[in-house]
């Protein structure tokens, strides 16, 4: 049996891996940390990641990139694997996780969803087929709570098609403040806010006469807790170094 803690236990994501990992019989969940102790859970709960008391074998992380510190060191000094699933995280804090990654297993992905991780290779195939003959934009929509924007799953997708491409693209996030026509080397990034939507991503390939739209709809969020259990099940053997969501398709499919 796995055992992993649950960063962020107490938020939407980390409930929905707590109500989901129950189904399972090869992973248990045996504590959290969360900085918001106003829910009851089955588990023990922690503040931070100091007077942990169980054993744990792979760490779960959909909390907020402010927790990132507390978390490295203690999976750094208790030689623990990490799946990381919080999004926006600063370039040196990817610095920083890039090091721990020569000590400990760490597997990182801005979405856990297989169809977007899909999605992914599909637009890169698209890339490869049109070249640059085709402008691209990517549009993603979430529920209004969202701080970060442009989601790590639209970064995912923009950094993949990037991996294919002849030139060096630049992302765009902004048009309104230049009067300019579109350069070929842009990839466009627009973000949306509102409501309850869980995650929409599409991806855009604009050419003369015709449009090809690749698109992947969130309906729950089960499917990013079941995507992250599989993560930590994947994750809890594995040698050092940095793991993604390829990486456990390879192995699985």
């Amino acid at each position: 049996m796995i055992n992993f803690l649950l960063s962020g236990c107490n938020g939407r994501m980390g409930q929905a891996i707590a109500e989901n990992v129950t189904e399972r019989s090869d992973i248990s969940l045996v504590c959290g940390v969360d900085s918001y102790l106003g829910k009851t859970n089955s588990f023990p709960v922690y503040p931070d990641f100091t007077g942990i008391n169980e054993k744990v074998d792979v760490i779960i992380d959909f909390s907020n990139p402010s927790a990132l510190d507390g978390l490295l060191e203690y999976a750094l000094g208790n030689n623990i694997p990490c799946v990381l699933c919080t999004t926006g995280y600063s370039d040196a804090q990817l610095e920083a996780i890039n090091k721990a990654s020569e000590k400990i297993a760490i597997f990182r992905s801005g979405n856990m969803s297989l169809g977007v991780n899909l999605l992914i290779e599909l637009a890169k195939m698209a890339s490869k087929v049109f070249g640059l003959d085709y402008d691209v934009e990517i549009v993603e929509k979430h529920h209004k709570m969202k701080l970060d924007a442009p989601s790590g799953t639209a970064i995912m997708i923009a950094d993949g098609i990037a991996s294919v491409r002849t030139d060096e693209p630049e992302y765009i996030y902004d048009r309104h403040s230049v009067r300019k026509k579109r350069d070929t080397r842009e990839i466009g990034i627009s973000s949306i806010r509102g409501g309850t939507i869980v995650g929409e991503h599409d991806v855009i390939f604009a050419g003369n006469n015709e449009v090809l739209t690749i698109s992947h709809q969130a309906q729950s969020r089960t499917l990013f807790a079941v995507g992250a259990i599989n993560a930590a099940a994947f994750l809890a053997d594995k040698p050092a170094g940095n793991y993604d969501m390829s990486d456990l398709l390879k192995e699985r499919y």
